[in-house]
């Protein structure tokens, strides 16, 4: 597991907080401990299923399963990813990662095939953040201006709309790695793609 594992390399953990099973393995008497992360994990998926359940079996989601994206992935299974990596990074670094997950699901919620030259009227690279905001609103009603935000600039620098706030920015970083990881091959070999196929 390179990039996002790597990425995502440790969790510090309170021992305070933990099970009193003698002095934790890492320690530094901060009574804080530094131990590896695992990518996934039942208790993060949960939290992560808390945060955006209510969309991902939707019509609109699901049909997400039936867009070619990246290759060998479907818009689905990238959105998916890119919502949990976003989720993830977002908790970590005490970010908002309920706009992180749900702003990184919607965010290329745009519904057409990208091949299809008469489903947009321009390049694709400037038109889908635009249509994914209008069917993301469509789906849920009000969004949050961090959520309308994460959707509209997740594709600079190439596009001209930028993160204006830290969840953006993770949303956009977490699509790079995830477009990069599943060029690479890696998300086909994915416990994240096991469980969000599963």
């Amino acid at each position: 597991d390179i990039l996002i594992s790597d990425f995502l390399s440790y969790d510090i953990i309170d021992t305070k907080e933990a099970a009193d099973d003698g002095p934790p393995a890492g320690g530094n008497g901060s009574g804080k401990v530094t131990i590896p992360m695992a990518i996934i994990d039942e208790t993060n998926w949960q939290c992560f299923l808390d945060c955006v359940g209510d969309l991902l079996f939707t019509p609109e989601v699901q049909s997400m399963k039936n867009i070619p994206h990246h290759p060998g992935t479907t818009c689905y299974e990238h959105s998916v990813f890119v919502a949990y990596a976003a989720f993830r990074m977002a908790r970590r670094w005490g970010l908002d990662y309920l706009a992180a997950a749900r702003g990184g699901l919607l965010h290329d919620l745009y519904l057409y095939d990208p091949r299809d030259r008469s489903a947009h009227p321009g390049n694709q690279c400037f038109d889908h953040p635009v249509f994914a905001l209008r069917n993301a609103q469509a789906l849920c009603g009000r969004l949050t201006d961090k959520e309308q935000n994460i959707i509209l600039s997740h594709m600079w620098p190439l596009a001209r709309r930028r993160p204006r706030c830290p969840e953006a920015a993770v949303v956009n970083l977490a699509d790079k790695l995830c477009a990069t990881a599943e060029v690479l091959g890696y998300w086909r070999r994915s416990r994240v793609r096991e469980k969000a196929m599963g």
